[in-house]
């Protein structure tokens, strides 16, 4: 049972991972950021500043999911 909570906590660690470095590329920032390739005005219908919001909130919930993988996983790999 242990092998299989272990197996499924690196699975949505990988996951998370993938997704806050995807959340972070698609930020604006100063300069446009990658965002700006997949056609900037597919956030016009919802108004930049709260598509931008509501990319902040998705990659903050990734990283801190991925931060209590890492913790679960350092207690599931210790002896």
């Amino acid at each position: 049972m242990r092998t299989v909570i272990l197996y499924l906590t690196l699975v949505i660690n990988v996951i998370a991972m993938f997704s806050t470095i995807v959340g972070v590329l698609l930020h604006s920032g100063q300069g446009g950021g990658l965002s700006d390739m997949f056609g900037g005005g597919a956030g016009a219908g919802l108004g930049s500043a709260a598509a931008e919001r509501n990319l902040n909130r998705i990659t903050a919930v990734f990283a801190t999911v991925w931060l209590f993988t890492v913790v679960a996983l350092a207690f599931l790999l210790s002896n």
